[in-house]
């Protein structure tokens, strides 16, 4: 399974980007769940902070710090989660990436449960 995260750019302070995150790999398989997708953010030589997550089911959480400016959202069908992010300030420049848990069963039917990650897109707001 891989992830793939897009829509990173450059945005002047008070605009807006989404985010999409993409499964692809496994997920022809009927078994395929991808379950709990989270949103994480880091810039050089910080810690990785957990943005925004969406449960299979619609359930979110959201960081204070992007509470009522992010929203994050998912397509069950097409095994994908956004994340539209709305008035940007300079302090949400970062490295964005894109995590999921998910299960499945292989063709000899042995179970996977395992965690992926996206590769980062980057996100730079001016002032």
């Amino acid at each position: 399974v891989q992830l793939q995260a897009s829509g990173g750019g450059l945005v002047q302070a008070g605009g807006s980007l989404r985010l999409s995150c993409a499964a692809s790999g496994s997920t022809f398989r009927s078994t395929f769940r991808l379950n709990t997708i989270e949103w994480y953010r880091q810039v050089l030589g910080k810690q990785r902070e957990l943005v925004a997550s969406v449960t299979r089911g619609g359930i979110t959480k959201y960081a204070d710090s992007v509470k009522g400016r992010f929203t994050i959202s998912r397509d069950n069908a097409k095994n994908t989660a956004y994340l539209q992010m709305n008035s940007l300030k300079p302090e949400d420049t970062a490295d964005y990436y894109c995590a999921a848990d998910a299960n499945y069963y292989l063709d000899d039917g042995s179970p996977v449960a395992q965690r992926y990650w996206g590769q980062g897109t980057q996100v730079t707001v001016s002032s």
